[in-house]
Order: C-alpha cells, then sequence, then structure tokens
C-alpha cells in the first residue's frame, strides 16, 4: 500500500516550519518538498498540490484562497492554516474535541480550516458550556489573552530576537485595540453565540506558549452552584480527549498560571479557579501548537487514519 503524499504549501513560514519538524522523520507518510528556486512557481506548487493526498496551506489569507483554487485534483484534501476558511462553507473546523460529530467530520472531510490560536484557547472554554445548556448564547463575554511573540510571524520574530530593538518590546503589549481581532468570527460561530466577546490579546516577550482566560460570575451560569461542578463538566465534555486535559481542583497551587509552560508541546490544559461567586476559566496551550502545527498534524492524523497522536508530543 503506497504512503500518503503531503505536501506544505508555504513551508518557509513558521506555520509550515513546524509541521515539517512533526512530519520530517515520519516513515508512515512521503513529503513532496518543492525545488527552492520554484518556491514561488504557481505551475510547480500547483502540480504538487494536485499530485498530493493531503495539502497544508500555511499562507496569508488571500494567497490561500488563491491556493485552494489552484487544485483540481478531486482526491486532494487540503488542511487551510489561515484565517481565510474558518467560517466558510463547505469547510469544516479542525477542532475534534468540539465532540464524536465533529471528530467524524474532520476524518470524511476534503477541506479543513485549521482553528486560530486566541480561539482555540476561547473555545475550549465556551463551546462546551452553550452546547450543556449551562451558559446562554447571548451571554456578555470578556476573553484576555497573552502570547509569545512568534504568533506575530517572521516579521514579529525578526523585531523580537534582533540584537538590538526597541525598550517597547520587552514589555507585555495590547494590540487589536479596535476588538476587532481577526479571530472573533470564528470564535462567534463555532461557540453559536448571539453576542460578540470583548476580546483583549497582548503580545509578550517571550517566544511560545499563551494562556486565554474568561472571567464569568458564577450565576451566569444555569444550574451550576460551585467550581467543583463546573470542573466536573468540563472533565465530562472531554472525557477521551487524548489532547485536551482538565487540571486539577488544586492548581494552580502556586497561585499563578504561567503562559509558557506548555512550550513545545501538541496539548492544552483547562483551569477552573476562583470562589464562591466569581470564576476564572483558563486555557493553557502553545501558540504553535495545538494553537497551529500541532493541531494540523492531529487533524491530518484523523484524516487519514494514523493514530492521533502520531508525530505530536503531548
Amino acid at each position: 500500500m503506497s504512503k500518503p503524499r503531503i505536501y506544505i504549501d508555504g513551508k518557509e513560514g513558521t506555520t509550515g516550519l513546524q509541521i515539517y519538524d512533526r512530519l520530517a522523520d515520519r516513515d508512515d507518510i512521503e513529503l513532496l518538498l518543492i525545488d527552492e528556486e520554484k518556491r514561488k512557481d504557481t505551475a510547480e506548487r500547483k502540480k504538487l498540490m494536485d499530485a498530493s493526498d493531503l495539502v497544508f496551506l500555511c499562507l496569508p489569507d488571500a494567497a490561500a484562497v488563491e491556493a485552494a483554487g489552484l487544485v483540481e485534483n478531486p482526491s486532494t484534501r487540503i488542511i487551510d492554516a489561515s484565517t481565510a476558511h474558518r467560517t466558510a462553507p463547505g469547510w469544516i473546523y479542525g477542532f475534534p474535541e468540539l465532540g464524536p460529530a465533529q471528530r467524524e467530520a474532520i476524518r470524511t472531510a476534503r477541506r479543513v480550516a485549521n482553528p486560530g490560536c486566541y480561539a482555540t484557547g476561547f473555545i475550549s472554554l465556551i463551546a462546551p458550556l452553550v452546547q450543556l445548556g449551562l451558559l446562554p448564547p447571548d451571554a456578555p463575554l470578556i476573553c484576555h489573552a497573552v502570547s509569545g511573540y512568534t504568533g506575530g510571524g517572521k516579521k514579529a520574530i525578526a523585531q523580537y530576537e534582533a540584537a538590538e530593538r526597541e525598550k517597547e518590546l520587552t514589555s507585555p503589549r495590547h494590540y487589536a485595540v479596535t476588538l476587532a481581532h481577526k479571530h472573533i468570527p470564528e470564535m462567534v460561530k463555532v461557540c453559536g453565540l448571539r453576542r460578540t466577546p470583548i476580546f483583549t490579546p497582548m503580545i509578550c516577550d517571550f517566544p511560545q506558549g499563551m494562556v486565554v482566560t474568561v472571567p464569568l460570575y458564577l450565576d451566569m451560569l444555569r444550574g451550576v452552584q460551585t467550581l467543583d461542578t463546573l470542573r466536573a463538566a468540563y472533565r465530562e465534555f472531554y472525557a477521551g480527549a487524548r489532547f485536551v486535559t482538565v487540571r486539577p481542583d488544586d492548581a494552580p497551587t502556586c497561585g499563578f498560571i504561567g503562559s509558557n509552560n506548555l512550550a513545545g508541546t501538541d496539548g492544552l490544559q483547562i483551569f477552573v479557579c476562583g470562589n464562591e461567586e466569581q470564576v476564572m476559566l483558563a486555557s493553557r496551550l502553545d501558540n504553535l501548537g495545538k494553537g497551529a502545527s500541532g493541531a494540523a498534524v492531529q487533524n491530518m492524523n484523523i484524516m487519514l487514519g494514523f493514530p492521533e497522536g502520531t508525530g505530536l508530543t503531548e
């Protein structure tokens, strides 16, 4: 039986390189590589995509739309890591932990949109509550997040890792201050919300890792009286999920949730903290792992029938 042929369109970008690192040593697939001098040759890229069983698109949004349109082979399956298709008709959202139906949809999909990193953190916290009927879809939500600078791509990485850099880069910096971050549409759609959350992200002076938090009053949740009840609901929802875990009730024992503790891994941790009246929900992940390349490889494994964790680090 022949090995599935895989092509990464945009391998030189941050996400593409991370996908390549997870696939390079695997002997159960065949990686198709483009000649360096033909990297921007549309005809050559199209040839390789049509020769592939599965293609990763690691491109800016407009380029990803153009690349998806180049594929003529009906057997070629696509995972798009850009924002372009996350709410588009005909594309399956690549978050298998949303439930058995979502995992099955990914398994049989021809086109899968890989989730955004912030969206992954938010959705992991809010989608279960809405699905279980614990949180009204029109609840007023606020989401705060801190992330490593690699999420900003090559330009941000170059700025933060320059030998001489601006002093302001040493402190956390708010951005998307118009409250219109590009991940918000998928956050709203996938969670089934009827009210757009206020989302305030920050970029910080460390490479990889992120924490996404959503504060709530406990009485905003239907039928939830205690943090233990809420934590149990998450554990039941994610039962059997390999890459999403709910932290025990004594975590964080030190009173801190570090943002880069999961750097270099492909999993996600959920924290339920707070007191008798207020809750702080937190999701911790690597923005390049479960927030990007790790999720893309997880989706590939599901689509091609490989064990889900192949090539990934928990």
